[in-house]
């Protein structure tokens, strides 16, 4: 039987992140954002994590702990991360709160967005940033443009 090159389950595209204490990370994504563990492959000191996978939703996300003397290192290790996360999501309000339940930070406060969804980003115990959002309307790209220009210069506008 042939192996498929891509396994079942799989996208195009699979983030990989590297994180501090991956096994308490692992939990927090359970507790967060409902991820089940697929598989660990432990580290030769039987404590660290070389490799995990977890499924949210229908994506998987590996990880992996910081390994610094191969060059890996979380976002923790310096100021910030280039890098967030989107989750799409039916109810945004409450994904956001037990993503902050569950330990996350707020970067972005969860709100109505000029470009129609409810949008907000948290930042996870390792540094990652997940961005969380449902759609709320459907808008034409003049209704995002008027909204966005409104948005940028009143004072006090949520954006």
């Amino acid at each position: 039987m042939a192996v498929k090159r891509i396994p079942d389950g799989y996208h195009r595209v699979t983030p990989h992140l590297t994180v501090r204490n991956a096994p308490a990370m692992i939990e927090f994504y359970k507790k967060a954002f409902g991820a089940v563990e697929k598989n660990r492959a432990p580290g030769p000191d039987g404590k660290t994590i070389m490799h995990a996978a977890v499924q949210i939703g229908d994506s998987i996300v590996f990880l992996n702990d910081e390994f610094p003397d191969m060059g890996a290192f979380s976002p923790l290790s310096g100021k910030s991360t280039p890098v967030t996360l989107h989750l799409s999501v039916e109810d945004a309000d409450k994904q956001y709160q037990q993503a902050l339940a569950a330990g996350a930070e707020v970067v972005m406060p969860i709100a109505d967005q000029f470009w129609g969804d409810r949008y907000g980003i948290v930042k996870d115990p390792s540094g990652h940033h997940w961005s969380i959002g449902h759609h709320k309307e459907d808008l034409t790209p003049e209704q995002i443009q008027e909204r966005m220009a409104k948005a940028f210069c009143e004072p006090g506008v949520s954006h």
